[in-house]
């Protein structure tokens, strides 16, 4: 039997009631808990990527299912976020938090878990999504065991993340044989931008099927915080000029730089830390570097830190800024840019070419170079010359370019006619090779599939 079901409430913009025989997929996510709230332990891009599109997914009709790994004794084995959307907790080494470097000798457990979870429902997926390389290695355990069509989606790569470290983890070379697997074997890869699709070809394989589709958010959410509103809650006064770095302390995402660059600034101004990972009034490592730095710099009395923001407090953080920094070494997409310009608010972002891909400079945000703090404290001391004027023109360009290219129903709509054709292409494969295949394959192919394929 299931652990009794805990229910939240419904998404706000889930109103579609189920279809007759809907199209059924699995979305697996090891490390990042869907249910994970921005803030908590590890709970970054990934968590909400996966939790967004099973939602969006589920209003179009779709019964999802999103499998992690249970982190707790108290979770529940079965968790519903509004109709068609679940996640589902499976057992797969002590219920506990485990670093991502050692959580690869657990994943045959988890494939048993999922293969136990999947008998015990009677669900048949039509499709496997696997989210991060860990995911990947079950996602092809499952494929080639069953010949259900997979998709992934890599989130980081490896062979980037590692190659200028000088002591990579052990499980480094495992990781880069399965993310070569993955993007060879999966029926296609989903990649979030054009440089991530360069990064692959180039340091993992120039075989297999990538489609480029971005990272989808629920940004018609953003905005409705007054900047005036939003510096009252923060006690900010309206002349005071706010800069905001909101991510984790991770050294790729170059806050370093970004300190460096506020050394340069005349005050006065503010500087606020959202520390994503971060947990309050209980410092990382990474946070008391960062806490050196600052009063190295003499930046002490202009910089605020603040953790476990939740994504209602982070939008007011948003608002009340001049400007969003995202000054990043390596990334191939990031969700903080879209907020952030979901909300109004200028970024300006370092010119690598994912956020390239992002950020279009002078028109939704400005580009300075990466590792450059010289160029970085003068577009932010120009922006700040010119703050209500500039500020104001930027912000309608981010709003209407985050409307038109990253609000999820516009993603989601993407991902599910990718999802439905590699389905349709998995069932025409079945039936051309079935002793008893005839030339009126469009009539077979409908009576193969266990959903409704047709256009709504």
């Amino acid at each position: 039997m299931f652990n009794l079901i805990t229910s939240i409430s419904p998404h706000p913009f889930q109103t579609q009631l189920p279809k007759k025989n809907p199209p059924t997929y699995g979305l697996i996510s090891v490390p990042g808990d869907p249910l994970a709230e921005m803030g908590k332990e590890k709970a970054g891009g990934q968590n909400i990527y996966v939790k967004e599109l099973g939602l969006a997914l589920a209003q179009r009709g779709c019964q999802v299912d999103l499998f992690t790994r249970r982190e707790n004794p108290e979770q529940r084995e079965i968790v519903e976020h509004s109709i068609g959307c679940r996640t589902i907790h499976l057992t797969a080494g002590p219920p506990k938090f485990i670093p991502r470097t050692e959580l690869f000798d657990y994943l045959p457990t988890f494939v048993d878990s999922w293969l136990d979870f999947q008998k015990r429902s009677g669900r048949q997926y039509s499709l496997i999504h696997t989210n991060y390389w860990l995911s990947g290695w079950v996602g092809l355990q499952l494929k080639f065991r069953f010949g259900i069509p997979l998709v992934h989606t890599y989130h980081s790569i490896g062979a980037v993340k590692y190659r200028n470290v000088e002591h990579p983890p052990s499980v480094a070379s495992i990781r880069h044989a399965v993310e070569w697997a993955c993007l060879e074997q999966a029926n296609c890869v989903i990649s979030t931008s054009p440089k991530e699709v360069a990064d692959l070809r180039q340091y993992l394989s120039p075989y297999g099927r990538i489609k480029i589709i971005p990272c989808d958010r629920h940004a018609e959410e953003f905005g409705s915080v007054s900047p005036k509103q939003a510096r009252h809650n923060l006690a900010i006064a309206p002349e005071t000029p706010m800069l905001l770095y909101v991510g984790s302390f991770d050294e790729r995402k170059g806050i370093e730089m970004l300190l460096k660059a506020s050394a340069k600034i005349p005050k006065p101004f503010e500087l606020y830390l959202v520390d994503l990972n971060g947990q309050k009034d209980q410092d990382s490592q990474e946070q008391q570097s960062i806490r050196s730095l600052v009063k190295e710099l003499n930046l002490e009395n202009v910089t605020i830190f603040s953790a476990q923001i939740s994504e209602t407090e982070l939008e007011t953080y948003y608002a009340a800024a001049d400007l969003c920094i995202v000054a990043s070494y390596n990334e191939p997409f990031n969700l903080v840019a879209i907020d952030a310009m979901a909300a109004g608010t200028p970024v300006m972002s370092s010119t690598i070419a994912g956020f390239c891909h992002t950020v279009i400079d002078g028109q939704t945000g400005l580009l300075v170079p990466p590792q450059d703090s010289e160029s970085l404290a003068k577009a932010i001391q120009e922006i700040l010359a010119y703050r209500e004027r500039k500020k104001d023109l930027l912000s309608q360009a981010d709003k209407k370019w985050v409307q038109s290219k990253f609000i999820s129903s516009a993603v989601a709509d993407q991902i599910y006619d990718l999802y439905q054709s590699l389905t349709l292409s998995e069932s025409v494969k079945k039936i051309k090779q079935s002793e008893n295949f005839t030339p009126d394959l469009p009539q077979k192919i409908y009576q193969l599939l266990d959903f409704d394929i047709s256009p709504s």
